[in-house]
């Protein structure tokens, strides 16, 4: 440290005394720093508790399972992407339909395409609700089967059910992934009708005095025996392609089917954590069970050493 110092004396300069009287207060005010550094960091590695708090950490942040943490937040963001983006895309396909196709809701109980949009939206609010529950579960399941790896030799143990619940959400998780592929392939329709829609408007604006037609029961959205046409001469036409919302819910939709694709990936990424848990389990299992085997043989052999020792000192005396 004085080596330090007398170092940097030297750089100051000489030829005005008060730029060297300031220089060298800077260079001692940053020897004291450093030097209180080093005492404070030789400190905290030779007291107890700051090295018991770190082993803490390094202990704390070795029982997450990272794995089972980013198919988590992968889950949560495809979910919340499909139930977001999907409840605003269905509330504005309602308006395009209500606004530019003069479609009206269907009085009593019939089962109309405004009843399914309204079954949908609450079919979105399950899901979103389900899963929330369930990412926190196999978080939950993560944490355990962690716990039990790292703790093979301590208070934790291994049990029957706990292999069994870990098979159990092996065989839910792959059949959500199932569901969510149905979920994907079922969110690429509207994708698809809207990229029609879409493509009719872009080709109005390019082609001078083409008359193109959209007639929604191509889709299946109305019978038969409704028509409900839409042309590109029409005013409603000209004012729905010119209009924001056609635009944003084609997108929304977009993104949705993103979400829904994440998911997917998320519960595939899912099912290799769990298999590695349970696999890991199984053998973890194993070897506790070898273990006790070898203690109980060992136990034996002390005992039958110590039968033996007092044998032969009751012999001899």
């Amino acid at each position: 440290m004085l080596f330090f110092t007398s170092r940097t004396f030297s750089h100051c300069p000489s030829s005005d005394f008060e730029l060297h009287g300031h220089c060298h207060s800077f260079w001692w005010l940053m020897n004291m720093v450093i030097l209180a550094a080093q005492v404070g960091r030789s400190r905290r590695h030779n007291d107890p508790k700051y090295s018991g708090c770190f082993e803490c950490c390094i202990k704390c942040l070795g029982g997450i399972p990272y794995a089972s943490l980013i198919a988590t937040i992968l889950l949560y963001a495809g979910v919340a992407l499909f139930c977001g983006c999907g409840h605003e895309a269905l509330s504005g396909t309602v308006n395009i339909l209500q606004t530019y196709f003069e479609m009206a809701r269907t009085a009593g109980d019939t089962l109309d395409v405004f009843t399914m949009i309204d079954i949908f939206k609450y079919v979105i609010y399950g899901i979103a609700a389900a899963f929330f529950v369930y990412g926190i579960l196999l978080m939950v399941e993560g944490f355990f089967t962690t716990g039990a790896i790292k703790d093979l030799y301590g208070d934790f143990k291994i049990t029957t059910c706990g292999r069994c619940v870990s098979a159990w959400f092996i065989m839910l998780t792959y059949l959500f992934m199932l569901a969510w592929l149905g979920v994907t392939a079922f969110t690429s329709l509207p994708v698809y009708m809207y990229f029609n829609l879409w493509t009719i408007c872009r080709n109005t604006t390019l082609v001078e005095g083409a008359n193109l037609c959209l007639d929604l029961r191509q889709f299946g959205i109305v019978t038969i025996g409704e028509e409900k046409k839409i042309c590109t001469v029409s005013e409603n036409f000209l004012r729905m392609c010119e209009s924001t919302e056609l635009n944003m819910t084609f997108h929304l939709f977009i993104v949705a089917l993103a979400g829904a694709g994440a998911a997917v990936i998320a519960m595939v990424h899912y099912l290799m954590v769990l298999s590695a848990n349970w696999a890991y389990v199984k053998d973890a299992c194993r070897m506790q069970k070898y273990e006790d085997i070898k203690s109980k043989e060992e136990q034996e052999l002390h005992d039958i050493h110590s039968t033996r020792s007092k044998e032969r000192l009751n012999a001899y005396t």
